[in-house]
């Protein structure tokens, strides 16, 4: 009984030991065959690029669509170029005519690095060599790209984008229909941009009137500039003086405000009082008036009077009144002086 057990356990051991290495195996078979992995001999380059955006250690390095090697680091250099360190496997031949440019390898946004050969220095560049900026070319900038469809996005109305929108990720994901309808729709697009040809031309037309007329005062236009600039360092020579004097002004506001708080009641008061007055002037404004009128002649007949000195002279011309006696009588009093002074006046 022993004996069998022993046996069976021996079978299913090694049938367990054959499942993990078949397996095992698999697995390492799955994982070269997707991450494309290589295990020969490499040689390690570098190319200089003006914009690696996107670019990740363990891209792909392709010739003619087929991986031969992989992004080994991405740094920085002087601060304007973007320095991309690969390796290639030994029978890539990595020589003066080659170029390096980058692509997209899917829609999300994932890239790779293409070697093309042109006519050039067909000699095998040692390991460590730089490829140069001229002849390196940057991914294509997508953003860049969308940008300069702007002005057909505004041109349309809101239901045309997005129903383009919405077929152009249907057919990249397979479920819409086919690309004949994409480009059916994109053909009603451009024929509704061609029915607004007319509004276009006109756009364009005042659009050159407008600049015909800027190019026409382009020499006060270049003074404004100038003017402004020199009001701009002017000010940025003054900053020092204005911002001090902003907490004067804030000092002198609060100085102010309590002035104000303290003269409030007196103020209002005389406010009132001049209303007042002002109803007074309003009630007797036909006597006011007369005796604006009257003024001059009396400021006249006074001048004259003191022409002799500053002094006035007086002189008794005409004396006039009534004397009351008992029972009521009243006897009138008339008497000339006879002075000379009285016809001056």
């Amino acid at each position: 009984m022993n004996g069998l057990l022993d046996k069976k356990t021996s079978v299913d051991l090694v049938k367990l030991l054959v499942f993990v290495v078949v397996t095992s195996l698999a697995t390492t078979v799955l994982v070269v065959t997707i991450g494309n992995l290589g295990f020969g001999s490499s040689r390690q380059y570098r190319a200089e690029f003006t914009d690696a955006t996107g670019v990740n250690k363990g891209d792909d390095i392709r010739v003619a669509g087929v991986r031969v090697g992989t992004v080994d680091d991405v740094e920085i250099v002087d601060r304007t170029r973007a320095l991309i360190t690969f390796s290639v496997d030994e029978e890539t031949s990595v020589n003066g005519g080659t170029n390096a440019t980058i692509r997209y390898r899917n829609l999300v946004g994932q890239r790779y690095i293409s070697l093309t050969q042109e006519v050039g220095d067909t000699r095998r560049l040692p390991p460590g060599s730089t490829i140069p900026v001229s002849r390196t070319k940057p991914a294509l900038d997508l953003t860049v790209l969308f940008n300069g469809f702007k002005p057909l996005f505004q041109a349309l109305s809101p239901e045309d984008v997005n129903q383009l929108s919405f077929e152009l990720i249907q057919v990249f994901q397979g479920e819409g229909g086919t690309l004949e309808g994409l480009l059916a729709h994109t053909a009603s697009v451009t024929s509704t941009l061609a029915d607004r040809d007319e509004v276009i031309g006109e756009l364009i037309d005042n659009l050159s009137l407008v600049l015909d007329h800027v190019a026409d005062r382009d020499e006060q236009l270049t003074r404004l500039i100038r003017s402004f600039r020199t009001l701009v360092g002017g000010l940025k020579k003054d900053r020092n003086a204005i911002l001090g004097s902003l907490e004067e002004v804030s000092a002198l506001s609060v100085e102010t405000a309590s002035l104000i708080d303290g003269i409030r009641e007196p103020f209002v008061k005389d406010i009132k009082e001049l209303r007042a007055v002002a109803g007074s002037v309003d009630k007797n404004k036909a006597e006011l008036d007369r005796a604006l009128q009257v003024l001059p002649i009396k400021l006249n007949k006074i001048g004259r009077t003191a022409i002799y000195g500053s002094f006035f002279n007086f002189y008794l011309c005409e004396f006039q009144g009534r004397v009351n006696l008992p029972g009521n009588n009243q006897i009138p009093v008339k008497y000339q002086t006879g002075s000379d002074r009285c016809d001056l006046g």
